[in-house]
């Protein structure tokens, strides 16, 4: 048995062909729907990047407990397991997150791991010069408001050394993916994660991709939109043609994947999974991107396409809401490893099949802003019912930020706090949490998604409200929510007993 997972960031399912788009030019994704299981329902869990993927290694959600981060010493890691169970485990990626503080320890979980330099503004290639920028519309603001990002001057250096498609991070990746799957397709008992972090902001791409979608945009460079959208609608229907661009590239190079799958006739034993952490928003409620403003279904509802050998289901729908979560089960399952207790999620193989239910309700969000849930029919967001966003703390044994070490002002304020229920017995740290979104200005918010798809009527119902918060309080619950979560978010009248 052997395992292919594909992994792409900010693939938005509203631009996919098996997900109605007629537009986009993404013939291999149509493909992929018609040789696996296309999930209706996949929705995201922790926010954003690396909280996601502590998620596919876990099988549990991150953002109640703490913000971006490393693997933690107690965490169960599925590419770990099946390296100590005989799976062969192997990452390929250019996510240049996974090489900053915040994701020191997720490559190493592996049986071996390759990365490729270079993706948004890695500090890659050593320039003391400053670089050529082109005049642009905007330049891209850090999320915390602190002025211009840190990563806009290495972008522009790294870019000097990607003049042709081959030379870009995603190609290299995939092609390092082929390598590996023509080396080993005779081999039994792997699993290959195969990352890239396109088709993430910003939108860099060769020109022959912008010219399949006739765009004749001709006033200042635009590929790296973040924050409010007040753009004119030329630049943003000019952004929208870059992402469908990128995007185009994105399926070009699945489609070598699936070549290699014909090829070797891989379907025969050989899981399929190819997915992404979240969406982005590319204008629509008036935002880029996926971090400070509500996340609408355009960022939390995502394209998820899995094919199994074993029940060899292929071009049909499921209903099931499922998340990242249910991932390292689901592979675990297959490859016939036990699933550790304190995973949350459940195992596909029965959804895969027939559409089995695994959960009534999806919980997401970040760590400090809403709280979201999602039973499919309805989503409602939760706000903190106080400007200051307090109380809020992050609970670690690995006390670094996304780029940097917990600071020794935090660490005077840190104490030693009893064991979660997932510690496995071990007490954690437990520090003051900064507000970084701020989303108590947008307050509660409750959507009908039958009837208000794109989300432009929040709905005013407390008895639906009040359903929606029952299970809420319930999942918080069996994830061994901090208390204070509940406090934050004004939710202790329905804790009961």
């Amino acid at each position: 048995m052997k395992a292919i997972v594909v992994l792409f960031d900010s693939l938005n399912r509203h631009y996919l062909p098996p997900y109605g788009n007629d537009w986009s030019i993404a013939p291999n994704f149509k493909r992929l729907a018609d040789k696996s299981v296309t999930f209706e329902n996949s929705y995201i869990g922790s926010m954003p990047c690396m909280p996601a993927r502590r998620e596919l290694h876990t099988g549990r959600y991150n953002f109640l407990h703490r913000e971006w981060g490393p693997i933690e010493p107690f965490d169960d890691s599925m590419p770990e397991l099946l390296k100590k169970s005989g799976v062969y485990s192997h990452l390929i990626s250019d996510h240049f997150h996974y090489w900053e503080d915040g994701g020191s320890t997720y490559h190493n979980r592996y049986s071996s791991w390759e990365v490729v330099r270079g993706q948004e503004g890695d500090a890659w290639k050593g320039e003391v010069e400053e670089p050529e920028i082109p005049e642009v519309v905007r330049v891209p603001q850090s999320h915390d408001g602190g002025g211009p990002s840190s990563l806009w001057r290495y972008e522009w250096v790294n870019r000097k050394y990607m003049k042709s498609e081959e030379k870009q991070p995603q190609s290299k990746v995939f092609s390092m993916g082929a390598e590996f799957i023509e080396k080993n397709v005779e081999s039994d008992n792997w699993m290959l994660h195969l990352e890239t972090f396109d088709p993430h902001e910003p939108f860099f791409v060769q020109q022959h991709y912008l010219d399949m979608y006739e765009d004749d945009y001709q006033g200042a460079y635009y590929d790296w939109p973040r924050g409010e959208a007040d753009e004119d609608s030329e630049v943003i229907e000019h952004v929208r043609k870059r992402y469908a661009a990128l995007l185009t590239m994105c399926d070009r190079n699945l489609g070598k994947v699936l070549d290699l799958m014909d090829k070797h006739n891989m379907w025969k034993d050989t899981m399929l999974i190819v997915g992404t952490d979240h969406g982005f928003l590319l204008g629509e409620h008036g935002w880029w991107g996926k971090n400070l403003m509500p996340y609408y279904n355009k960022i939390a509802h995502t394209p998820l396409f899995i094919w199994d050998p074993r029940s060899a289901h292929q071009n049909e729908r499921r209903q099931s809401l499922v998340q990242m979560i249910d991932w390292a089960p689901t592979l675990l399952d297959y490859f016939n490893i036990d699933i550790p207790k304190d995973m949350q999620g459940k195992p596909l193989k029965e959804t895969i099949a027939e559409d089995k239910i695994v959960r009534k309700a999806s919980l997401f969000g970040v760590h400090g802003g809403h709280v979201n849930i999602t039973d499919g029919k309805y989503l409602y967001m939760r706000a903190p019912v106080n400007p200051d966003n307090k109380p809020l703390y992050n609970y670690t044994l690995m006390p670094v930020h996304m780029k940097k070490r917990f600071d020794v002002e935090e660490l005077k304020q840190t104490e030693y706090v009893e064991p979660f229920d997932f510690t496995k017995g071990v007490k954690v740290l437990k520090t003051p949490a900064k507000d970084k979104y701020q989303v108590h200005k947008y307050g509660h918010l409750l959507f009908d998604l039958e009837n208000d798809p794109e989300q432009l009527a929040p709905l005013k119902d407390p008895k639906i409200e009040s359903m929606m918060i029952q299970k809420m309080v319930e999942i918080m619950k069996e994830s061994d929510s901090p208390q204070e979560q509940f406090e934050r978010l004004g939710l202790q009248i329905y804790m009961g007993g």
